[in-house]
Order: structure tokens, then C-alpha cells, then sequence
């Protein structure tokens, strides 16, 4: 029995990957998370003036940064949950 058997070996092909500041910013996880937690603030300050803020005359500013703070919460959330990543 002679049995010769031929095998083929491809060239595995492997990218680089950015590593430090400069690759996790670059990443596309990160782009997104950080461009909802932008929406989510400019969101949670525009409920604040459209809601409480058009009946003050001076808007203190602790409330402001509590609703801005919210709405960038919630928009961090909403990239990161598990549902967000299939993951539920």
C-alpha cells in the first residue's frame, strides 16, 4: 500500500492591530458608545430647558448637569447593554 497524501498549506494573512489610546479610540465599539453618550447629553439638556428650564429666570446649574449626566448615562447604556449586544 502506497498511499501518498498531499497537503496544502495556505499563507495565513494577519492585520496588525493598533494597540494603546490611539487603537482603543479607533475602535468601533468605542466610536459609537462615545457618539450616543454625546446624543444622550445634548438629549438630556435639551428635556431639562424645554421641560423645567423655560419657567426659571436663573437655571441653577447643579440641575443642568443632573440632567445632562442622565441622558449621556442612558446613551452609554444603550450601546453597551447585553441586548445591544445580542447578548440577551
Amino acid at each position: 500500500m502506497d498511499i501518498k497524501e498531499k497537503i496544502e498549506v495556505k499563507k495565513l494573512e494577519i492585520e496588525s492591530e493598533e494597540k494603546g489610546l490611539k487603537g482603543w479610540i479607533k475602535s468601533k465599539q468605542v466610536q459609537k458608545t462615545l457618539i450616543a453618550t454625546v446624543i444622550g447629553a445634548i438629549g438630556g439638556f435639551l428635556y431639562f430647558y424645554f421641560t423645567d428650564g423655560r419657567t426659571m429666570d436663573a437655571i441653577p446649574p447643579g440641575d443642568i448637569f443632573q440632567n445632562v449626566i442622565f441622558g449621556a448615562f442612558l446613551g452609554f447604556f444603550v450601546t453597551n447593554s447585553p441586548c445591544a449586544r445580542n447578548k440577551c
